[in-house]
């Protein structure tokens, strides 16, 4: 999966001009411009979905706004801490790109769109889904827990190339992508479990869905002994007859399978 991580001058205003303001000189700026070229001001909120849509060629109706934040001497200092996080943030995608692919190639098994992610200031604590292959990161690296950026940047990207589901149906949806993202793929990154990590109301869900969850990863069923004492889930395997076709599905068709067959797999009719 191709992705890049790009600080883009016109992505980077637009989130200064209309996220919470970062610093005290930035909200004065703002406030000026609001004051002064306000007819102006709100036009440019019309360019979000443009900037994303093709950014190496976007050209405003009218640069004025985006001009005067250039030639402000704080917005220099501003794209220099952004640089240095998109550093950071890249670093750490590098270094986990192994488990990140496999995560992709063999447990999501589903083709994704080249990714390229917008990297605002991690002050704003945002990271947003735009339109299809682009996203807005602006979220600060938990020093203690700095693979949390990664989990939600992929729980992201995978929800957003997942079709939409209603009502109780994407409650297995949801379930489902955590399986993947904050429970599998946790688990490889971290080198011990991370099973009952996750949405606490989706605990009893993903309970029931483990023994498919397992076929699904195409484990043995002489193993599932071994997975449950390492997540620390138990049930009885000799109650579940083994679906060899589950590990031949993608994601997507596996959320199908739970769904159509939500009646038995959730075996007292309650999630």
């Amino acid at each position: 999966m191709n992705t890049k991580f790009i600080v883009n001058d016109y992505a980077l205003i637009w989130t200064l001009l209309f996220q919470a303001s970062v610093s005290e000189n930035i909200y004065k700026l703002k406030q000026k411009m609001w004051e002064t070229y306000k007819v102006k001001y709100n036009e440019t909120y019309k360019d979000k979905l443009a900037i994303m849509k093709d950014y190496k060629n976007f050209i405003p109706n009218d640069d004025t706004i985006y001009n005067i934040v250039l030639e402000n001497k704080y917005y220099d200092k501003i794209k220099k801490q952004v640089e240095k996080y998109r550093l950071d943030i890249m670093r750490l995608w590098d270094k986990n790109k192994k488990e990140t692919t496999y995560l992709m190639d063999k447990i999501i098994r589903k083709d994704m769109p080249e990714y390229t992610f917008f990297i605002v200031n991690k002050e704003f604590g945002i990271m947003e889904h735009v339109i299809n292959g682009k996203m807005i990161i602006g979220k600060a690296i938990d020093p203690k827990r700095p693979l949390n950026i990664l989990y939600e940047i992929t729980l992201n990207m995978i929800m957003n190339n997942i079709k939409i589901y209603n009502g109780e149906d994407k409650k297995f949806k949801v379930a489902i992508v955590e399986l993947a993202v904050l429970n599998e793929y946790a688990t490889r990154l971290n080198k011990r479990s991370f099973y009952l990590s996750g949405n606490p109301e989706l605990l009893s869900l993903k309970r029931w869905l483990y023994p498919y969850w397992l076929m699904y990863l195409g484990v043995p069923k002489e193993q599932f002994m071994e997975y449950m004492m390492r997540d620390k889930i138990a049930f009885d395997a000799d109650k579940y007859a083994y679906e060899k076709e589950l590990k031949k599905m993608n994601l997507e068709e596996f959320i199908d399978f739970c769904i159509r067959n939500k009646r038995y797999i959730i075996r007292d009719n309650r999630l």
